[in-house]
């Protein structure tokens, strides 16, 4: 190589480096307008992000940038767990991007979304090991690491409280959720025709009192299953989310119907003790409204027996099993004179 390379060669090089450092970086407003677009182009305004826009997004970027952007953290492998509710939380981001964008269109505040079997290396940026996770990256941040993270009471009320960290984070307003209507328009004029046509049919069996709502064996039913999910404990168990069973520690591969402990009731025990309190509520209903009817005293008194025994029977097991639970004795009171 010359030692003394001519001037006209300098600065051919100096002119191919400076515009290759051009083209790999490119200018912030060039980076805006091209995140503008794609919100533009999604449907709910969720930027698709993976580890090459990541680094031309954020890592490479010109610090500060004229822009932040909240990143939604999302697996593939993941979706089907229960517990992390990652396709419920996903649809809520998403209408927190479409109300975002349609209350506030021209706010530099873009919505993004990264899947972790697409970009690996974005997660280990991040520093992100658990799901659900939600990062904001600010125009002043540097370093992923640094990115603001969304508490996990955040997702509590969905959308709602998703908003209410990002106005108080960047103090953008989110305005109101647009959430989409339980029924659509079509439906709803569907409906009115259906019920137009069917209107002098209806009007017809209503005059005459021939409807579901006038039969009594409905009513009936409503009034059992009322009483069964109020003495089975079935709000407490959904209030609650409490299991109908779980597996047995000592012994895998059985399961627990009836756990011991008053601070815990399975759904499973509780049906249990609803089926016995209908079943005795059934049997007084017949005993005090059919068996009456019947004229056979023979037949009277041996239905009446049966019914003592199984209630006594029905009565017995559920103070059992309350005993079991609580570890408290209920036992029959005796006059002092009959010990």
């Amino acid at each position: 190589m010359d030692p003394n390379p001519n001037p006209l060669t300098l600065f051919v090089l100096l002119l191919t480096v400076a515009l290759t450092l051009t083209v790999a970086s490119p200018k912030p407003d060039d980076l805006l307008s091209e995140l503008q677009t794609l919100r533009s182009a999604a449907d709910s305004g969720v930027i698709h992000l993976d580890d090459r826009s990541i680094a031309r997004f954020l890592t490479s970027a010109q610090v500060p940038r004229p822009y932040s952007v909240l990143v939604f953290f999302d697996a593939a492998q993941l979706r089907s767990k229960p517990d992390l509710h990652l396709p419920q939380l996903r649809s809520e981001f998403a209408l927190l991007s479409h109300s975002f964008r349609a209350h506030s269109p021209d706010a530099p505040l873009f919505f993004a979304d990264l899947e972790f079997g697409e970009s690996q290396s974005s997660f280990s940026l991040f520093g992100v090991s658990s799901l659900p996770h939600v990062r904001l990256v600010g125009p002043d941040v540097a370093s992923l690491r640094d990115a603001l993270a969304m508490d996990q009471s955040a997702f509590a009320r969905l959308a709602e409280s998703m908003a209410e960290f990002v106005e108080s984070s960047t103090g953008f307003p989110v305005g109101p959720i647009l959430r989409p209507p339980p029924i659509s328009t079509k439906q709803i004029g569907f409906l009115l025709i259906a019920l137009l046509i069917s209107a002098p049919y209806i009007i017809k069996r209503i005059l005459r009192g021939d409807t579901l709502v006038h039969d009594v064996r409905l009513w009936m039913s409503l009034a059992v299953f009322v009483y069964f999910f109020s003495v089975s404990g079935t709000m407490h168990n959904i209030i609650r989310k409490m299991p109908m069973v779980l597996p047995d520690r000592n012994a895998p591969g059985k399961l627990v119907f009836f756990y011991q402990g008053s601070g815990m009731q399975l759904g499973a025990e509780g049906f249990a003790v609803g089926f016995l309190y209908t079943t005795v509520g059934l049997m007084l209903a017949f005993v005090t409204h059919v068996l009456v009817r019947v004229r056979n005293r023979m037949a009277q008194n041996v239905v009446m027996a049966v019914a003592m025994v199984v209630g006594y029977w029905a009565v017995a097991k559920v103070i059992y099993l309350d005993n079991w639970k609580t570890g408290y004795g209920i036992h029959a009171f005796w006059p002092n004179r009959w010990k």
